[in-house]
């Protein structure tokens, strides 16, 4: 473990002009202090309003700051994530609690019927797994993976996202933010050694290699495929400006999902992948490194920006440097990530916990709904907040 304190040097060795790393971490990690106060063994909602996070409100048969929907694990990830930078068992001791949580959810069948259970299980499970081998977390996280499972359509070759499975509004429908839910199986295979959940990870990630990225190397959003005959049938996107534009947040789910399936298998066509589509997103960034919420908008534009895309891409990008030869485009990667965590640290992250408990605010979630529309967002903060990770730390072990 590799505490911060005031004299720590950090193994970044390109850090961007005027970006002091050690001040980002603790300014972080003072806002997660303060809402280790606030929320606890709870859980705040997905996005903040006027930038403070309130309690996950109660939805059915779930009370206030109930374990629901999707994002709930990027708060015990960031748990996870200060407990190894600081060293302290506070974190630690908060986050292990959440584990009981995750696992009554998966064992209940609470809100499980949903690919995101990668994203859940692999930061509140997986993590504590690789950091303490905690066994309860470990069976957690397999009841998950065979919960994951249940939605692998084998004709089509892919895991569908969201819904019930016959409902035929979604059967057949992924994103492409599953790249991020594919490490759960991985993982799975690599502990149990049964290659089932590993050979369906790469089949549906190759699924989405081959029909989700378009010839000029944007994302669809979502793509349905017919379940029956396994035949590809079109995209569309569901919190992008158009189907034909490319949501930013989108294209950088694609850039660090596709390395981290190619962490996993070595497909070198993942890896080329990731780099086409940050190529493109790169290419059409304003000049403060921060995308808009969709990369169709220019500089000068007066849509909101997506400082969750960015934190998303940053980590990308880092991980895209560790599978690179020494040369020029390998520090080319390294300092657009250099520069985008640069920006994000001097004009976006909140550090001040008396006036926002977010990390890094100016995100969307979906200006579509007008949902979270320059807010922070909780994978925005824990994105953030592993990019600064990765930055401090280059042989930091993943949690995906």
């Amino acid at each position: 473990m590799e505490p911060v304190n005031s004299t720590i040097k950090s193994t970044m060795k390109h850090a961007a002009p005027k970006f002091d790393l050690n001040n980002a971490i603790q300014c972080a990690l003072a806002t997660i202090d303060s809402n280790l106060i606030t929320f606890g063994n709870t859980f705040p909602n997905d996005t903040t309003v006027k930038n403070i996070y309130y309690p996950r409100p109660a939805h059915g048969n779930f009370a206030e700051g109930s374990n629901y929907e999707w994002t709930t694990s990027f708060w015990t990830g960031m748990l996870w994530l200060a407990y190894e930078l600081s060293g302290s068992d506070k974190y630690r001791q908060v986050a292990e609690r959440h584990i009981l949580s995750f696992a009554e959810r998966i064992k209940q069948k609470l809100d499980v019927d949903t690919h995101d259970l990668g994203f859940l299980y692999s930061l509140a499970c997986v993590a504590p797994w690789r950091l303490t081998k905690n066994e309860q977390a470990r069976e957690a996280a397999l009841l998950a993976a065979n919960q994951l499972m249940t939605r692998y359509h084998k004709k089509a070759e892919i895991i569908q996202a969201w819904g019930d499975l016959n409902d035929p509004t979604q059967r057949g429908r992924t994103i492409v933010d599953s790249l991020l839910n594919m490490p759960l199986l991985y993982w799975t295979s690599e502990v149990t050694g049964d290659p089932q959940f590993a050979t369906a990870a790469h089949r549906h990630a190759m699924q989405v290699c081959t029909h989700m990225i378009r010839p000029d190397n944007t994302t669809y959003h979502t793509f349905y495929w017919d379940t029956e005959s396994g035949e590809p049938l079109y995209g569309r996107t569901a919190q992008g400006f158009s189907d034909d534009s490319c949501w930013a947040r989108g294209q950088a789910w694609s850039i660090y999902g596709f390395l981290l399936n190619y962490r996993y298998t070595r497909d070198s066509t993942f890896l080329e992948t990731a780099q086409k589509t940050a190529d493109y997103f790169l290419a059409n960034l304003p000049e403060d490194h921060v995308a808009y919420w969709d990369l169709v908008f220019k500089e000068g534009s007066s849509e909101e920006r997506d400082s969750s895309a960015a934190a998303i891409a940053v980590c990308g990008l880092l991980e895209m440097v560790q599978w690179l030869p020494d040369g020029p485009q390998r520090q080319r990667y390294q300092a657009a990530a250099d520069n985008i965590l640069a920006s994000l640290a001097q004009n976006y992250a909140a550090c001040d916990p008396s006036k926002s408990n977010a990390l890094l605010l100016h995100s969307v979630y979906d200006k579509n709904t007008n949902r979270g529309v320059d807010e922070g967002t909780l994978w925005g903060d824990y994105f953030y907040l592993e990019a600064l990770m990765r930055a401090h730390n280059q042989n930091w072990q993943l949690y995906w």
